[in-house]
Order: C-alpha cells, then sequence, then structure tokens
C-alpha cells in the first residue's frame, strides 16, 4: 500500500473520531455538571414553572415554553416566505435577478446575531409598540393571544428576530432541493399540457421531503438562537398565552444568569438546562439532516 494514502486515510479517519469525541465530550461534561440538579429534581425539573435562586428551587418549565413558542412563531412568518422565495429562484425567476436576490438571501445568515439583536431593540421593539400591537390588540384582544399592554419587547419580537434569522436557511436548503429534483419532470409536465405552475406543483410534490428538512434545520437554529433573542424577548420566566408578553428561552436564560450562579445547585440547573438544548438541537439537526441527504444524493436536476 502507497504510504502516502495509508497516511491520508488514517489521518481523515483520526479526524472525524475527533469530531465525534468533541460532541460526546460536551454531552459527558453537562451530564456531570448537571448531576446535581437531576439528583434533586428528576424528571419534575421539566414541568416546574418555579425558578428560584434565593430558595435553591429550580424548574425549567418557562424557558422551554418560551424557545418552543418563539421557534414556532419563527417558523409561522418563515416558512411561506422561504418556499416562496425558493419557488421563485429555481423555478421562475431570469439569471440576471436569480443571482442578485440569492446573495442578499445568503447574506442574511452572515450577520451576526448582535447585529439582530440592536437592530430589534432600537427599530423592531419601538415599532411593535407604537404601531402594531395596539392596533392588533384593539381588533383581535377578544383573542388570547393577543391580550395585554403592548410592551414591545416579548414573544413576539422574538419571534419575527427569529423569523428574519432563519430565513436563509430554509430558502438555500429549499433551493438546493429543488433544483436536485432532475428537469425531465418539468419537461413531461410541461409536454403533457401542464401550465407553469401545475409543473411546479409537481415539483413541490417530489420535494416535499426535503422542505421538511429545510424546515426542521431552521427550527434548529431558532431553538438554540441566544443573543438576538435575549435582548428583545424580555427576559421574564413565566408562562403566558399572549404573545405581547415578555419571555424567556432557554439559551437566553443561560446567558443571562450563569456568570451570576453563586450555588452549585444554580449552576447546575443552568447546566441542565443547557443539556436539554442540547439534546433537542443535536436530535432536529440529524433527523433534518438525514431528510435533506436522502432527497438530495440522486442530484443532478436542473431547471
Amino acid at each position: 500500500m502507497n504510504i502516502g494514502d495509508w497516511l491520508f486515510k488514517n489521518l481523515t479517519r483520526l479526524f472525524a473520531v475527533l469530531v465525534l469525541a468533541i460532541v460526546a465530550l460536551m454531552a459527558w461534561e453537562m451530564i456531570r455538571g448537571s448531576g446535581a440538579s437531576i439528583g434533586e429534581f428528576g424528571w419534575g425539573f421539566l414541568t416546574s414553572s418555579e425558578w428560584d435562586p434565593v430558595q435553591d428551587l429550580y424548574g425549567a418549565l418557562p424557558f422551554i415554553y418560551g424557545t418552543v413558542v418563539s421557534s414556532l412563531i419563527a417558523l409561522a412568518i418563515a416558512l411561506p416566505l422561504s418556499l416562496g422565495s425558493a419557488i421563485f429562484l429555481s423555478e421562475i425567476a431570469p439569471r440576471w435577478i436569480e443571482g442578485p436576490v440569492a446573495f442578499m438571501v445568503e447574506l442574511l445568515a452572515a450577520i451576526p446575531s448582535i447585529v439582530y439583536g440592536l437592530w430589534g431593540m432600537f427599530v423592531l421593539v419601538p415599532w411593535l409598540r407604537a404601531s402594531v400591537e395596539p392596533v392588533i390588540s384593539k381588533n383581535l384582544g377578544f383573542i388570547p393571544l393577543f391580550r395585554g399592554a403592548p410592551y414591545g419587547f416579548g414573544m413576539l419580537a422574538a419571534g419575527i428576530i427569529l423569523a428574519i434569522m432563519i430565513l436563509p436557511i430554509i430558502t438555500s436548503i429549499s433551493r438546493d432541493v429543488l433544483r436536485a429534483i432532475p428537469g425531465t419532470q418539468r419537461e413531461a409536465a410541461l409536454a403533457l399540457g401542464a401550465t407553469k405552475w401545475e409543473s411546479t406543483r409537481i415539483i413541490l410534490a417530489s420535494g416535499k421531503s426535503g422542505f421538511l428538512g429545510a424546515t426542521l434545520l431552521g427550527l434548529g437554529r431558532a431553538v438554540g438562537e441566544t443573543m438576538a433573542v435575549t435582548m428583545v424577548i424580555g427576559n421574564r420566566p413565566e408562562i403566558s398565552l399572549s404573545l405581547f408578553d415578555p419571555g424567556y428561552s432557554m439559551a437566553s436564560v443561560i446567558a443571562n444568569e450563569f456568570a451570576e450562579a453563586t450555588t452549585e445547585m444554580y449552576t447546575s440547573a443552568l447546566i441542565e438546562i443547557a443539556l436539554v438544548l442540547f439534546v433537542v438541537t443535536l436530535v432536529l439537526n440529524a433527523f433534518a439532516r438525514f431528510i435533506v441527504w436522502s432527497v438530495t444524493k440522486t442530484s443532478g436536476g436542473s431547471r
């Protein structure tokens, strides 16, 4: 065997093993660090709403609720925009428009989250507080989701910020999924007399698994986002049906309170929240990557 080939093969194998080892080490350290909290509260930690550092009583339910709600709001806003953009770019747009628009969409992913947070604090929140939430409350205040004072800071602001942040992820992957579908399907549909919209519907049906994977990847990004959400969500550990009320997310409570954790139990509770967030994000991303891979592995499609 050629020594160069042997070295290359085993060196790349070592790199792959190191990546897995790093993930396993992170999981082990979080399990070890959260041992006190797990032993004290058990499964009740995930269902309790009490968060009292003075009494050393901790429950993660408000943070899980805030993470889930803000992420679902983001998906509800970003998903139709992302799919619409992907369809336009891959199926409809002429080449001279496709390039610049695709570049601008992907540029959104390169903006640091702290910039989104500052924009949210100084532009989005005042706009929601002065113009959007009062109007919604006046007309739809009978719905529990839109009751309460227009703080500006809250679940709605966090959801909008997250929607902007995950939009380029879902758009880019959905566009890749559409491009991976063989062009013969489009040609066959058009040859049978289908309109452009009808042929696009056929293509969308072929790529629905890929769109699901793209959505899950976007959800994984939304669940784990920290700084931008911390700056606009309000950071109050309460469960409220109103989207106008402040909330808290798992990533936000870790970022805000870890430096203030003065007791072993307090630190352990925060690490257990990190462990829950780690597991959820890992499962979502692994499942999404598998779905996208299963759709795009037979690549070679074109418009």
